[in-house]
C-alpha cells in the first residue's frame, strides 16, 4: 500500500490527531483500515489503537486509555523503526512513557499526547540528528 499522509483519508485523520479529535482520527483511518492487507492492516490498526487511547483519556477513562495503548505496542513493536510514511520509533517510546503515567495514576494535565511523524527515513535521521538528545 502507498500511504499518503498528504492528502485524503489518511492526511485527514492525521490533522484530527494532531487538533486532538482523535475519535475523528480513528474514524478516517477505520475507512483505510478496512480495505488494506497485511502487513500494513496490523500497521494501521495499531494507529487507530492510539487514537482510540486517548479519546478513551479525553473521556476520563485511564484504565482503557492504558489497555488500549499496550494492545498498540504489540501491534507496533514488530514494526521497524520507519513504517509506511511514519517515525515509529519515537511513537512507540512516548506511547511506553504514556502507559507509564497511567500505570502510576501519574496524569500531567498538559503533557503532550505522542507525536505521529510523516516523513521519509533520511528527513527523520536529519531531524533526529539536530536534536539535543
Amino acid at each position: 500500500m502507498n500511504f499518503d499522509w498528504n492528502r485524503g483519508a489518511l492526511a485527514e485523520g492525521l490533522e484530527c490527531y494532531r487538533r486532538e479529535a482523535f475519535f475523528s482520527a480513528h474514524e478516517h483511518w477505520e475507512a483505510i483500515w478496512l480495505q488494506s492487507q497485511e502487513p500494513d492492516k496490523t500497521f494501521l490498526q495499531g494507529l487507530i489503537q492510539v487514537t482510540a487511547a486517548f479519546h478513551h483519556l479525553q473521556r476520563k477513562n485511564a484504565k482503557g486509555a492504558a489497555s488500549l495503548l499496550k494492545a498498540a505496542l504489540r501491534r507496533l513493536d514488530p514494526y521497524p523503526a520507519f513504517f509506511g510514511g511514519i517515525a515509529l520509533a519515537p511513537l512507540r517510546d512516548d506511547v511506553r512513557s504514556w502507559i507509564q503515567l497511567l500505570e502510576q495514576h501519574n496524569i500531567p494535565v498538559h503533557a503532550p499526547f505522542p507525536q505521529i511523524l510523516p516523513g521519509t527515513p533520511d528527513v527523520f535521521d536529519r531531524n533526529l540528528a539536530g536534536r539535543n538528545l
